[in-house]
């Protein structure tokens, strides 16, 4: 840590994790991991508070129903955009529970309807399942169904982690194929671009800043992507016509240089790019604002940067 900038509440939440004794999370099988992140969340993350609506939806999809949360700050509105979120774990774990408390906030923050999809899970199901009903359920938002109870005008797209996969493989499938109401904006949080393991930062964070080398490894081996599918290498992948783009990156996260790579293709093919760096921070701030309080400065700061995109279109 000595030859980055890490920031004091950061480095006393690393020096507690890697002092954890017991096994690792890829060391583990995925049932044993989901409760692992369970427990971190309950220990780490902040508390959901109040919330005008926060109700278990299921929207059809491609091999069933896909259970989905929806986060509002109010009993009702008017029409206006809906902002679908993908979760995080790798594609292995995490749920609508453990980012409940961050959808919650973006709720209130925005004062826009959140809607968490809780889609299928590796190894049980494996590529490309996760992106086939997150598809599916950013097409069910854009019809303005009933049980939301108002008319959706657009889309932002949004995840972190396994969920920034999504969010960009998602609004490349609705640029593509475009859905009743148009992708407005997408927000990835931390974003993998590339299956490449062929970057600096991989190198320097891939071990002890919580995101490691062997989990991400083992996280790829559980969802089995297809070599060649773009949508396990969207960084490969034409950009031109995509939405209006926030990203988010940590500097100590292993990730970091594959994101700001996807910042700089999307500004080359002419797309509005917004870039902020959670600088001395690591992987997974967004859900760890309890242990890391600075984190929530970055969300905060991420949400206001949104809302401000949101008010030029």
């Amino acid at each position: 840590m000595a030859d980055h900038f890490v920031r004091p509440d950061v480095a006393a939440f690393l020096e507690f994790l890697n002092s954890q004794p017991g096994p690792k999370m890829h060391e583990v099988s995925p049932d044993d991991a989901r409760q692992m992140m369970v427990i971190m969340t309950s220990l780490a993350e902040e508390e959901v508070g109040q919330l005008a609506v926060i109700r278990d939806i299921a929207i059809p999809g491609p091999a069933g129903a896909i259970g989905a949360r929806l986060f509002d700050a109010r009993e009702s509105r008017e029409a206006g955009p809906v902002m679908v979120f993908f979760h995080g774990g790798g594609f292995v774990i995490g749920d609508p529970d453990i980012y409940a408390s961050y959808c919650a906030e973006v709720a209130r923050q925005l004062d826009m309807p959140v809607i968490s999809i809780d889609y299928r899970l590796a190894p049980e199901h494996r590529f490309p399942a996760a992106a086939e009903d997150c598809e599916a359920a950013a097409r069910w938002v854009a019809e303005s169904p009933a049980e939301l109870g108002y008319s959706v005008t657009g889309l932002i797209l949004s995840g972190d982690s396994a969920g920034r996969n999504l969010t960009l493989v998602t609004a490349i499938a609705l640029r593509d194929h475009p859905a009743k109401v148009p992708v407005i904006l997408q927000h990835p949080i931390y974003p993998a671009t590339s299956v490449s393991t062929d970057w600096q930062s991989y190198r320097d964070f891939g071990e002890g800043f919580l995101l490691t080398r062997d989990s991400m490894d083992w996280f790829g081996e559980q969802y089995g992507w297809s070599e060649g599918d773009w949508r396990a290498d969207p960084l490969s992948h034409d950009q031109t016509n995509m939405p209006p783009t926030l990203i988010t990156t940590a500097s100590l996260d292993p990730l970091s240089e594959q994101g700001i790579a996807y910042a700089e293709k999307l500004r080359a093919s002419g797309v509005l790019v917004e870039h902020r760096s959670a600088e001395g921070n690591i992987h997974g701030h967004i859900t760890l604002r309890k242990a890391i309080p600075s984190s929530k400065d970055d969300v905060v700061g991420n949400l206001s940067a949104l809302k401000a995109m949101l008010a030029q279109l």
